[in-house]
């Protein structure tokens, strides 16, 4: 629903109690601030999370979970810093961007990250996810997540003025409390015990 009233009726977040995933889906995500922010289906958004549930989303759908709302002005999508900069906070000091290598948006998040430093920036592109787990995600799907963290230890001091991101490929692994990126290796079995017969 885009009816606030609405996200606030016992009838709409009945069926959130016992939900184990929610998908938000594209459009313009300050209307989804306006619809669900500080409501009781917020609430109990979070509350499915702490019970170990799942939330995603595409397109906006994916930017409204971050703390911080990119492209949220109501007059146009152009605008990464407009008149709605609150998102759902299902991530932490993060602002996310989307449809990135395919809009060729890969460098509007810089306006974001020099302005408020203290935020870790992540475009996603198109056909491409991360699935997080805990403070860690892992990138899935065909193409590039892209990092922006003026203030993390990715990119060494000295070459953040040329190298201001970098991308994560399918596979690649982020801790978002350390904010460095990292390939697991192969997992190991432990060797078999075997005993010879008396």
């Amino acid at each position: 629903t885009y009816d606030r009233d609405e996200a606030e009726t016992e009838e709409f977040v009945a069926p959130l109690k016992d939900a184990t995933a929610v998908w938000f889906g594209g459009g313009r995500q300050w209307r989804l601030a306006d619809s669900y922010l500080n409501t009781r289906t917020h609430r109990e958004l979070g509350a499915l999370l702490a019970r170990g549930g799942v939330i995603g989303g595409s397109s906006a759908g994916a930017t409204i979970q971050g703390s911080y709302l990119a492209r949220g002005d109501s007059r146009t999508n152009t605008i990464m810093m407009g008149d709605h900069e609150e998102g759902l906070g299902f991530l932490k000091q993060v602002a996310i961007d989307q449809h990135l290598l395919t809009r060729n948006r890969q460098f509007d998040m810089l306006e974001i990250v020099e302005k408020r430093p203290e935020l870790l920036g992540i475009g996603i592109d198109e056909n491409t996810a991360m699935v997080v787990q805990g403070d860690q995600f892992e990138v899935i799907g065909s193409s590039y997540v892209a990092i922006y963290d003026p203030e993390g230890n990715a990119i060494a001091e000295q070459d953040r003025a040329k190298k201001p991101f970098f991308f994560l490929a399918p596979g690649d692994h982020f801790d978002l409390l350390e904010r460095r990126p990292f390939r697991p290796g192969p997992q190991i079995d432990s060797p078999a015990i075997t005993r010879r017969a008396e």
